[in-house]
């Protein structure tokens, strides 16, 4: 190694030290000066020898490249949401329920829920490689290029590991008032609130821009199996993350009850603001895996976590009007419109009022002046009137009697407090369904917004979902802001489409109670489309975690006419119809002793790694679940077995060892 090369290397590793110090630990250990000096000093060895210019070289967080657009990956293992709490009493049947299962032999870690973007970082061999935001928690966009230029983020871990990291990207408070500060200066609009400027500067296509905004970061969660890193529970993972060189919160505590719990949530909801950065609550968490995977899962969330949400603020503002939506169920809404009013950091001109029996209820009329809460910060709705400011010429509202979009009669279905337009061919729901169809969630079709959808439909191009499989570049550039670049990319994006799994179509068709969760397990269930509408209802309720409401609404949306000459008609033209994750049809069908099986995994494996153990299960059509129940098949056990064990050998379920495992495979 000749001198210039030790020289740009010993740069290296003091500039990363120095930053962790200053970024991560909060520590400074040299004056900035003496910083910025050492970085000059390796900027100009490496423009002399580019050669030498290593990945995770500091200069390298901000590229020079504007990007064209984010590219969709898909992470590893799925970002879960978490359900919610919004009072002690929840709590308090959160723990009740983990009790009933696991028993009282567990501790909780309580950790500050950051308002910020949820973001997943993967590395290889201690490199990092590639950065998203969530998405829909399967697949989400690329934004390596802007979280590079975060500089809490390390661009190379103190071991040479491959993993892949969750957290969230936040903007501390002095630099969303610094940033927004200057936009006044320049005229330009400000940002609501710092998750919303932490959002909108990673979705930025140049990085040069993000890395103005000064963002952090803190990690709190491995992606997939943390027991490959020889981990045991959350608290020890956040030790690791820790070593690694990653920010984490220091601010979390290991709670042995749930009252130790309820006294940390009322410390920092009194604290929040002292904070230097936004908290929108508390997230409570089962500290050993062992026990999160004895706990498992619903279809839409993890058992052994919650998110405590901070009690919503409330304001006061006048009702100015209520506006009626019609929705692809048909099911109308009225919407309060309000006089602008701050809630919660955003500015609200918009409520919810739920539906007609609300505002019977409340005897919400137009012109009263009205308190206005955010359910879970997010959602504006409309809680109360206050009388005593009531006009005395004000009169009591009456929802319409037809469609406010068809004219259409409403009608309300027996037992559902819902007024709904029947009428199928109502424009309003037509938008709505295929609005809904090419969502993020379901087919993913970029390009075909709001406004595109309503005019493709006014023009007379599409009357329902698979219409748009039919639309020509030519059609398309005879209407307003279409040219020949963006007609081309929105029908390159409609035929990428067709070859989208079959769960994304499931939740495409907009089924009732059937959603991601839920159609990806009648997907991997059935195989094919033919299959699914053939189902019958004992065969859909036999599915774990599939439940009667779902079974029938499945049912009834597949006995509809109307409905299956829609898929006949996307068939036609091309629209992929199987399932393309494991198992597929072809492998459960297959003669594999573990086809069609539900499996549980638990204690340390020794010569597998627990993902490895469940990719293998799963390769032979195995289904591999957390907890242990009837509808189990095996229980393959390693070291220190502990309660999944006792309950497969009380309901008599066949126990594998590791190695028994390992030579059926």
């Amino acid at each position: 190694m000749n001198e210039i090369e030790a020289r740009i290397k010993k740069l290296n590793q003091l500039l990363h030290e120095y930053g962790h110090a200053y970024y991560v630990l909060d520590q400074p250990v040299v004056a900035d000066g003496v910083y910025d000096q050492l970085m000059q000093e390796l900027i100009a060895l490496e423009q002399a020898n580019p050669s030498l210019i290593y990945p995770d070289s500091p200069t390298q967080r901000v590229g020079g490249q504007v990007l064209e657009r984010f590219i969709k990956v898909t992470h590893d293992t799925p970002m879960l949401s978490l359900s919610n709490a919004f009072n002690e009493i929840d709590l308090q049947e959160f723990d009740r329920k983990i009790r009933e299962q696991i028993g009282d032999k567990f501790s909780y870690v309580c950790e500050l829920k950051i308002d910020g973007l949820a973001i997943s970082l993967k590395y290889e061999n201690g490199l990092f490689v590639r950065g998203a935001t969530r998405g829909d928690g399967t697949v989400g966009e690329e934004i390596t290029e802007n979280l590079r230029t975060i500089h809490s983020i390390p661009l190379r871990l103190k071991d040479a590991i491959s993993i892949e990291v969750r957290g969230e990207a936040y903007m501390p408070k002095k630099s969303f008032e610094a940033l927004n500060e200057m936009r006044r200066k320049n005229e330009e609009d400000v940002f609501a609130n710092p998750r919303n400027a932490a959002a909108g500067s990673l979705r930025q296509l140049d990085p040069k821009i993000a890395a103005k905004r000064h963002l952090a970061t803190f990690i709190y969660a491995i992606g997939g199996d943390g027991e490959s890193y020889g981990i045991d529970s959350h608290s020890e993972m956040l030790a690791y993350l820790t070593k690694q060189g990653f920010a984490i919160n220091p601010t979390y505590k290991k709670c042995a009850t749930i009252e130790e719990v309820w006294s940390f949530v009322e410390e920092w909801t009194a604290k929040r603001n002292d904070l230097a950065y936004e908290i929108d609550g508390i997230v409570i968490k089962v500290d050993r895996y062992a026990q999160q995977e004895e706990l498992g899962y619903t279809a839409k969330s993890p058992r052994w976590a919650i998110a405590y949400k901070f009690p919503a603020e409330e304001v006061s503002t006048t009702l100015l009007d209520i506006d009626l939506t019609v929705g692809r169920t048909g099911v109308v809404t009225p919407t309060a419109i309000l006089e602008p009013v701050q809630v919660a950091g955003t500015t609200v001109q918009r409520a919810s009022l739920h539906n007609e029996d609300l505002i019977k209820e409340k005897d919400i009329r137009i012109g009263d002046r009205v308190i206005i809460r955010k359910a879970g910060d997010i959602i504006p709705q409309v809680v109360d009137v206050i009388l005593a400011e009531r006009k005395e010429d004000s009169i009591p509202y009456e929802m319409p009697e037809n469609c406010p979009v068809c004219d259409t009669q409403l009608v309300r279905i027996e037992g559902e407090v819902a007024l709904r337009c029947v009428n199928p061919s109502c424009f309003a729901q037509v938008a709505e369904s295929i609005k809904h169809f090419v969502s993020r969630n379901a087919m993913n079709i970029d390009g075909l917004g709001e406004k595109v959808v309503e005019q493709l439909l006014k023009a007379s191009l599409i009357t329902n979902v698979s219409d748009l499989y039919e639309l020509k570049r030519e059609q398309l550039l005879e209407l307003e802001r279409f040219g020949e670049r963006s007609a081309e990319k929105l029908v390159t994006a409609i035929e990428a489409s067709k070859d989208n799994s079959l769960e994304k179509l499931l939740v495409g068709l907009g089924i009732r109670h059937i959603g991601e969760k839920a159609a990806q397990i009648i997907a991997a269930e059935f195989g094919s489309m033919a299959r699914v509408m053939e189902a019958t209802e004992e065969e859909l309720t036999a599915i774990f975690e599939i439940g009667d409401k779902m079974a029938t609404s499945l049912v009834q949306y597949f006995t509809n006419e109307g409905a299956q000459k829609v898929i006949e008609h996307l068939q036609t033209v091309g629209v992929n119809m199987t399932y393309k994750g494991r198992p597929t049809t072809q492998i459960i069908e297959s003669d594999s002793l573990f086809a069609g099986k539900t499996i549980v995994l638990t204690g340390k494996l020794t010569q597998l790694t627990r993902s490895e153990a469940k990719a293998k299960i799963e390769a032979l059509g195995g289904t591999v679940t957390g907890s242990v129940s009837k509808k189990t098949d095996l229980v393959i056990v390693g070291e220190d077995a502990g309660s999944k064990l006792t309950k497969a050998e009380q309901l008599g379920i066949a126990v594998w060892t590791e190695q028994q495992f390992l030579e059926q495979l």
